[in-house]
């Protein structure tokens, strides 16, 4: 009995990674065939395009795009696992009413739609000179991400021994340096869990980067893409092309991580 159950549960599994890698399984086939090349008659392309992701890097100004968000998430990733693992630490170790009304607080606001926020973003951003810049997007995207990555950081930290970083004011640290010295170390499975979670979403923002990046010099993947598709939107080779390339990096660093991510989620990082 328990054997057929595994059986049914892996049957299951492979049916379900198999229908999420269709749509993978198209654009890759699109984005190294040539034009006269057909799915529905062939598995495989006749030959393998290769020059779809150059021309696509040309036309798409990729190039550009993509050293624009590894700059603009890059640096909010960072931005975002220092206040966010900061908040975590007091929230879960200073306990008083206030430091609580303050989280509850910002648990709530994970329930309101950030296209909401996007008129006084815009009136605030406008005034103080954060349109078009790396250091405004950068912040935007960091606070906006910030709530629920203190809920996670405060939930794994909870769950954590107390006696080390105790230890360590009695011996003359301040509660900073105990948290950076002592705390901030074992946090390398929740830290991977936010920055994979997080970091896909600031990657692929879309929403928040067409009112804020008007300027092309600091299109992101996701905005040089959406222009493309605006000029070549009948060349869907190119285009797979050039969704395939916007993918790599956060492939690439879901790899990386994907170990630390897995044992921060089954540490107790989203279980409250």
């Amino acid at each position: 009995m328990k054997t057929m159950k595994k059986w049914a549960a892996a049957i299951v599994v492979l049916i379900t990674a198999f229908i999420f890698l269709i749509p993978f399984y198209i654009m890759f086939y699109l984005s190294l065939s040539n034009p006269g090349d057909s799915i529905a008659e062939e598995w495989f392309p006749k030959a393998l395009a290769f020059q779809n992701f150059l021309e696509a890097w040309k036309k798409a100004n990729m190039g550009r795009a993509m050293v624009n968000s590894f700059i603009i998430t890059g640096g909010a990733v960072l931005l975002l696992v220092f206040c966010a693992a900061c908040g975590g630490y007091a929230a879960a170790r200073v306990k008083n009413k206030i430091n609580r009304i303050i989280f509850y607080i910002m648990v709530l606001s994970m329930m309101v739609p950030g296209i909401i926020n996007t008129v006084p973003l815009y009136i605030m951003m406008r005034r103080i000179n954060g349109i078009n810049t790396y250091w405004g997007m950068i912040m935007l995207l960091a606070c906006q991400s910030l709530p629920f990555s203190v809920f996670l950081y405060e939930s794994f930290i909870r769950t954590m021994n107390s006696s080390l970083e105790e230890a360590a004011i009695m011996d003359g640290c301040t509660r900073f340096q105990a948290f950076w010295r002592i705390v901030f170390p074992l946090l390398k499975p929740i830290t991977a869990t936010v920055v994979i979670m997080q970091g896909v979403g600031i990657w692929n923002n879309y929403a928040q980067a067409v009112f804020f990046l008007q300027n092309q010099n600091y299109h992101t993947i996701p905005l040089a893409i959406s222009t493309f598709f605006q000029t070549y939107g009948a060349d869907y080779h190119l285009l797979a092309a050039g969704a395939a390339m916007g993918l790599a990096p956060i492939a690439m660093v879901f790899l990386i991580f994907q170990k630390q991510f897995v044992k921060g989620l089954s540490s107790g990082a989203v279980k409250g």
